[in-house]
């Protein structure tokens, strides 16, 4: 059984990897998009922005539609589309057509990462669901970290389809292997959509999806101006820049396993201090980010608790409604996505009215306000509704 519940996490882990791969992947093929459809990158950027937008207005809905749908035929559902529409985007010849191919993924999205995240939880006991659910989150960092310079490598090297057939292979696999490894995974008892939607009423999921948006601001505020940080600020070449970046992404692999063992040992104790060790991280990057040597060493501590970020946030939204996983899964997966669109907008913001070295402070205020929100929700409910359970 223990052999089994292995298999079937690392099989989730491959398919978050795949999923955030096609989300997150054509980052890296921008130009080669914009030359192939003859348009300009911003444009292409489309396939980014409407991508993650569509994520975050279905989180919520999808999942809870889905709910009393077997989760192994959900998920090769998902899977199917995917790679149907990974497919269509490599023979697609009309920038339309390439934009449908990515909104019809995206809106099934958070089907995957919810039945991928409750399956984790519930195949282990409850003291370990936070280890088992930090693996599954491991394939979002990978999908973040190794599909950008992956389908960078082959768009360049070889061609952008090579580079949209690597999007549809892992996802392929990942179907046979689900379709192949997975027992029928019907829900025994089946909520009502009306008693899942009822947990928006209690306060206690309201502070946590404002948490999440905030913390996920913190981080992604920052990181997505990173490169252009380390450029002006710590005028590193381009090669060092790539170092840096593949050392955040090592690191925020490792958080994921740190994170684990930190919210199976002390949950609340973990997310209190949180905001605290990432600000002062954060004030550090500010006052001695123009060295390389130490601004390299901070990229690796920040990079491990960006990855214990991702975990604390999804722990925080499904303990707040563990009687809904599904739905609380899909809560997580629209904060998650909407405090990376507003982080990234701000940092923006800050940065043109500023400077590039100013962008730390959308994080620091962002942990400021995520400081408050969890104190509200540690004050206001006992331990035993804080760790109600996450599955």
């Amino acid at each position: 059984m223990q052999k089994q519940n292995n298999l079937l996490i690392f099989i989730l882990t491959i398919g978050t990897f795949g999923i955030i791969n096609t989300e997150m992947g054509v980052i890296g093929i921008l130009p080669f998009i914009a030359d192939h459809f003859q348009i300009s990158v911003s444009k292409a950027g489309w396939l980014v922005s409407l991508f993650a937008l569509t994520v975050s207005i279905c989180g919520p809905t999808m999942p809870l539609l889905f709910s009393g749908i077997n989760r192994k035929k959900a998920m090769l559902f998902v899977l199917g589309i995917f790679v149907l529409c990974n497919i269509v985007s490599l023979f697609a010849t009309n920038f339309t057509i390439a934009i449908i191919a990515r909104v019809i993924p995206a809106i099934f999205h958070p089907i995957y990462f919810s039945a991928a995240f409750t399956i984790a939880a519930n195949s282990v006991h409850k003291e370990e669901a936070s280890k088992a659910v930090a693996k599954v989150l491991m394939g979002v960092s990978a999908g973040m970290v190794l599909g950008v310079p992956i389908a960078s490598f082959l768009a360049s090297t070889f061609s952008l389809q090579m580079a949209m057939l690597f999007f549809a292979i892992v996802n392929a696999i990942v179907f046979i292997a689900t379709l192949v490894f997975f027992p029928s995974m019907p829900v025994d008892e089946r909520l009502s959509y009306g008693a899942q939607v009822s947990v928006l009423k209690k306060t206690i999921t309201w502070l946590s999806i404002i948490t999440v948006i905030l913390i996920n601001s913190a981080i992604f505020g920052v990181y997505s101006y990173l490169a252009e940080y380390l450029k002006t600020v710590t005028n590193m070449s381009p090669n060092t820049i790539s170092l840096i970046l593949v050392i955040f992404g090592v690191a925020n692999i490792i958080g994921n396993i740190v994170a684990g063992k930190l919210l199976t040992k002390d949950a609340i104790k973990s997310i209190v201090s949180y905001p605290f060790v990432l600000g002062i991280v954060y004030i550090i990057l500010f006052l001695i980010g123009q060295f390389t040597i130490p601004m390299a060493i901070i990229t690796l501590v920040w990079g491990i608790l960006a990855g214990i970020g991702n975990n604390i946030n999804q722990y925080w939204i499904t303990s707040a409604a563990p009687e809904a996983p599904d739905f609380a899964n899909g809560l997580f997966v629209t904060s998650a996505n909407l405090g990376t669109t507003f982080g990234t907008a701000a940092g923006g913001l800050f940065i043109s009215q500023l400077g590039t070295q100013y962008v730390v402070f959308v994080g620091i205020l962002s942990l400021v306000l995520s400081s408050v929100t969890i104190f509200l929700r540690n004050y206001k409910f006992t331990p035993t509704q804080q760790l109600s359970g996450r599955h």
